[in-house]
């Protein structure tokens, strides 16, 4: 899919702002801003670098001009408190999103381009800016100041006197190294250049997106000097090209461009419509790590790579997506980082990983049911490398590895006390859990039946009668039946049994009672669980985390870090639940093709709308629970991402020409937005097939 801003949208400053694109390139490293490339977050940056210490943003913007005829004329912007300086947003007239980012500029007859990316395997920002114009324009000079930030990501920093100030010159540039510890920045140039040492401290940077979050949100960065690179002569114009990175290139930039580029585009035409726009996005994702593992980072810009994230999307992002070797690699290691049967909740590059997750391990299990599932020859594969670690999961869960976790006298399984939040509903406020569930949570038992099921039809297939779970199969779907279901309303089942009682809130956690390859809850009452949360919990963007009519529902998520995990799963929309509800949903429908049609049209604007709004082309973290469900917490998330594209998958499956016919009214909703709003247009290009739809959707 192909983005593309027309001017009018781009200067409605307030929306632009809040439209964020992102490139990574398989390290962990990223770049990213805002569609004016004005920074709005501390996250954002041109050259965030995965080193050892965790990422570090480096160089955080470059403050561009145009110089010529004694003029000199901006193109970036920063803001500073009340005003947004220098003014180079008020020239942009275009911006659009591709393989790349392209910004265009337009100062009176001139017109400049600048396109970025990420080179694929290395930690180097690679720019290209090109010049049109008239032949009668004086000869005309890009200069650029570094702003570097040099700190962890999560951090801001002021002006110092430990920066190192020292240019070292190297072909076709410089290099600096402000601070021991962490990578010098080499900065090239494609063709003639001046560089004059100039060290300053640009003061009071704001980014107004933290203000909203309630953290610190303003610096100071430093400029070593400034670039000044004559731009081709007019009217033929032409490109020059600047690279950033930790280490020099060796080859010619103009020649590495369009390598890169050519890669890229290739990469594109391989699939095409949102399945294929979805398992490209999903890329993002799939890193190597400093040590060279293969992970799974959970989501930009701020998470690093988690277990239980790890395993969910590792289906939609490895086995969906294309990647099958990648994902086996994965499943390998997250093998290797077992202890006492539980995978770590966190993933340290040191080793010295975090186990504070109940589930991680259960959803080990599913993962390489998933593989199988997409695999079917596979078996081979799971009993070398996945087998060991599932019986590992079962004997350490059985035997009790600590953190409350055990299985009870009545089968079910057991986690955690009122201090911890071992579950995926895990946030905490002033050191307690917001939504306590310790006890026996529903998914973790229905996760658990499902692994034991999983290991009884592998150990059939590997001859280990040892490890028939026969008559343990069977208590436990009694017990979790008597202990989880509520007759009323049509049924459903509660959330958490814990010392007696039964919490009977209604939260998505039950559909994985349905939805999950060995299912827990009789055939006979999967449909009403179904129904449960479709009709309170779905909306067009995920699943609420509870019902609306629940006293403890928020339906915000905003504020300081305290109001944001007060709501975090107290109402709060999942994306990433829909894959499961899809799973579900297709198991129970007696009419498998009205329901892909139902939940089609009710997912359209999560599928159309949002793909233009926060994160460009890609799925947040989660939305508000109440209309008009506005997207929040990360704009990339690897298990929203990869559960939406699985569900995509899963419908198109099931229901071929009802999957085909809402796509194409996908295009033919972009083409007729029903908003009425006239600020601007985004103009979008997908593929469907071997069609290319050019369609037209309003800025929301």
């Amino acid at each position: 899919m192909r983005f593309s801003f027309d001017k009018a949208a781009c200067q409605n400053i307030r929306r632009a702002l809040r439209k964020e694109w992102l490139l990574t390139n398989g390290l962990g490293d990223y770049a990213s801003s805002s569609i004016l490339c004005c920074n709005t977050r501390k996250y954002h940056g041109l050259l965030t670098v995965n080193t050892p210490l965790g990422r570090h943003v480096l160089l955080s913007a470059l403050e561009e001009s145009v110089r010529g005829g004694g003029k000199e004329f901006f193109l970036s912007t920063r803001q500073h408190p009340n005003v947004l300086y220098p003014d180079g947003h008020e020239y942009l007239e275009s911006f659009r999103l591709d393989q790349w980012p392209e910004f265009t500029y337009r100062v009176g007859d001139v017109h400049l381009r600048r396109e970025i990316f990420l080179q694929r395997g290395k930690s180097r920002l690679v720019l290209r800016y090109s010049l049109k114009g008239r032949s009668e324009l004086p000869p005309l000079c890009l200069r650029l100041k570094p702003l570097l930030a040099y700190r962890h990501f999560h951090a801001l920093t002021r002006a110092n006197p430990q920066v190192q100030t020292n240019v070292e010159t190297v072909p076709q540039g410089f290099r600096i190294e402000p601070y021991a510890g962490l990578p010098p920045l080499f900065f090239q140039v494609h063709g003639a250049f001046t560089f004059t040492a100039s060290p300053d401290w640009f003061h009071n940077v704001e980014y107004f997106q933290e203000q909203e979050r309630g953290f610190p949100a303003e610096e100071d960065l430093f400029q070593p000097g400034i670039l000044d690179i004559p731009l081709p002569p007019l009217p033929e114009g032409g490109s020059v090209y600047l690279a950033v990175g930790v280490e020099p290139v060796e080859q010619d930039l103009e020649e590495l461009w369009e390598a890169e580029s050519r890669a890229r585009i290739s990469a594109h035409k391989a699939g095409g419509g949102l399945i294929g726009n979805l398992a490209q996005m999903g890329r993002q994702f799939c890193i190597e790590t400093p040590s060279r593992t293969p992970a799974v980072l959970a989501g930009y810009h701020w998470f690093d790579a988690w277990g239980r994230d790890t395993l969910i999307a590792l289906p939609g992002l490895a086995f969906y997506g294309g990647r099958s070797e990648f994902g086996l690699r994965v499943l390998a290691q997250v093998a290797k980082s077992l202890k006492n049967g539980l995978v770590p909740n966190f993933f340290a590059e040191d080793g010295r990983h975090a186990y504070n997750s109940a589930d991680a391990s259960l959803w080990y299990a599913w993962s390489v049911q998933c593989y199988l599932k997409e695999n079917p020859d596979g078996l081979a594969w799971v009993r070398e490398h996945a087998w060991p670690a599932l019986k590992a999961i079962v004997k350490g869960y059985r035997s009790g590895p600590g953190l409350g976790i055990f299985v009870d006298e009545k089968g079910l399984l057991h986690a955690g006390d009122e201090k911890t939040q071992l579950t995926w509903m895990d946030a905490q406020a002033d050191g307690r859990p917001v939504t306590p569930r310790h006890g026996c949570p529903v998914e973790l038992n229905a996760l658990w039946y499902n692994t034991l099921a999983f290991v009884d039809f592998l150990a059939a297939k590997f001859h280990e009668p040892t490890w028939d779970e026969t008559q343990a199969l069977r208590d436990l779907r009694v017990s979790f039946f008597e202990h989880f279901w509520v007759a009323r309303g049509g049924g459903y089942l509660g959330d958490v049994w814990r010392d007696g009682f039964l919490d009977q809130s209604v939260r998505p956690n039950q559909i994985f009672a349905v939805s999950l390859p060995y299912p827990v809850l009789e055939e006979s009452y999967q449909a009403s669980v179904v129904e449960c949360v479709r009709n309170k919990l779905l909306t067009p963007f995920g699943l609420r985390t509870l019902a609306p009519d629940d006293p403890g529902y928020k339906g915000r998520y905003e504020g300081g870090p305290a109001a944001r995990d007060a709501a975090y799963h107290q109402g709060t929309v999942w994306p990433w639940l829909l894959g499961h509800y899809g799973d579900a949903l297709l198991r129970a429908a007696w009419d498998v093709d009205g329901a892909a049609q139902g939940l089609l049209d009710t997912l359209t604007p999560l599928y159309c709308d949002h793909l233009t709004d926060a994160g460009l082309a890609s799925i947040s973290e989660i939305f508000d629970a109440s209309p008009p469900y506005r997207p929040n917490g990360t704009i990339a998330q690897a298990w929203s991402v990869a559960e939406c594209l699985r569900l995509l998958i899963l419908l198109k499956r099931a229901a071929p020409p009802v999957y085909a016919a809402w796509e194409e009214r996908i295009a033919y909703r972009l083409a007729h937005p029903v908003s009425g709003d006239t600020a601007g247009v985004c103009r979008v290009t997908m593929t469907i097939g071997n069609n290319t739809e050019n369609t037209t959707a309003g800025t929301r």
